[in-house]
Formats: C-alpha cells, sequence, structure tokens
C-alpha cells in the first residue's frame, strides 16, 4: 500500500502467525489466507507459520521485483503451491542478468525450502540487503538443476502402472481376437 505522503507499507503479514487463523491445506484453500505465489512451502503443508515464513513471501516479491515473474508458475493454484515443493525456480540471474551473484544468494537464502536455513526474520535479510559485499555466494545445486523438473510422486506411480498395463491390455485384445474365429 502507498500513503498519501508516497511511503509504501507492507500489509498483510501475520497472517502466518495469527494464532487465530485456519491452517492453509490443499483442502480447503481460502484467500484469508493468502496468495498461492508468495505461500511459504511449510503452509502448503499445513504448517503453522512465523517470520520465515514472511521472509519466505518476501523473498517471492523480491524476486519478482528484481526479474519482472514470480519464481513459481502453473495453471492452477495447486500446482503452483506444489511447485515450490518439488521444484527450483529459474535463478534470478538467468532471467535477469544484471542481479549480482550475491543478490542472487540472498534471494536464495529467503526462498530456502527448509524454514531452519531461511533468514530467521527480515530484520537479518534486511541487514543483507543493506551489505550484499559481506555475502558469501554457495555453490548451490539450484543453480545448476534447476532445468530438471519433478513431478509428484503419484504421477510417476500412476506412469508406471498404465505402462504395465499396456501388454496386459494388448494380450487381452489378443485373446479376444483369436476367440471371435
Amino acid at each position: 500500500m502507498v500513503d498519501a505522503d508516497d511511503n509504501i507499507k507492507l500489509i498483510d503479514f501475520g497472517i502466518a502467525a495469527n494464532a487465530g487463523s485456519r491452517r492453509l491445506t490443499f483442502a480447503k484453500l481460502t484467500e484469508a489466507m493468502g496468495t498461492p505465489d508468495y505461500i511459504s512451502p511449510e503452509q502448503v503443508k499445513g504448517k503453522r507459520g512465523d517470520a520465515r515464513s514472511d521472509v519466505y513471501s518476501l523473498g517471492i516479491m523480491f524476486y519478482e521485483m528484481l526479474t519482472g515473474k514470480v519464481p513459481f508458475t502453473g495453471p492452477n493454484p495447486f500446482v503452483i503451491m506444489n511447485e515450490r515443493l518439488l521444484n527450483n525456480p529459474i535463478p534470478p540471474r538467468e532471467v535477469n542478468p544484471s542481479i549480482s551473484p550475491e543478490l542472487q544468494e540472498i534471494i536464495y537464502r529467503a526462498l530456502e525450502r527448509d524454514p531452519s536455513k531461511r533468514y530467521p526474520n527480515c530484520h537479518e535479510f534486511a541487514m543483507d540487503l543493506e551489505h550484499p559485499e559481506k555475502i558469501g555466494v554457495a555453490d548451490r545445486p539450484e543453480l545448476t538443476n534447476w532445468k530438471q523438473r519433478r513431478s509428484p510422486v503419484w504421477r510417476r506411480v500412476m506412469f508406471y502402472i498404465l505402462m504395465a498395463l499396456i501388454p496386459v491390455i494388448v494380450f487381452g485384445f489378443m485373446l479376444y481376437i483369436a476367440r471371435q474365429k
């Protein structure tokens, strides 16, 4: 939001820590709990969020501000939320080469899937943004394996079941034709 003096105010933080709010699950998707583009992985899993969940959402916004796109996309909210659990975003420097390696590292630290590896609060996130020259750039697997897209386990299981059924169906069809003659 922008106030009368053109100051930018971030709102809606605290939804993660609101003790009275319902948890977000795939079965009960509600707009009151957040937008699929910005929700943290732990909240997608139905766990209670905290300050690190807000850092994740802020990291998504920062990624979007620097690249012009959100890191996870899909045809519906469930796919978008699932993407953040299974796959890595396109490295920000692939989208916008003017982003420094240090800034990219800051984004990755904010977008860690595991909350324990993420910035613990927005203050530490802001400190690194103010002093990016102090950031050590990690050799992250996300920088090289982001093109490998994983699908949910149930899709792979269904694929193998269907592949196993093909010979059974062909055999059954051949048996049917043989009995007709």
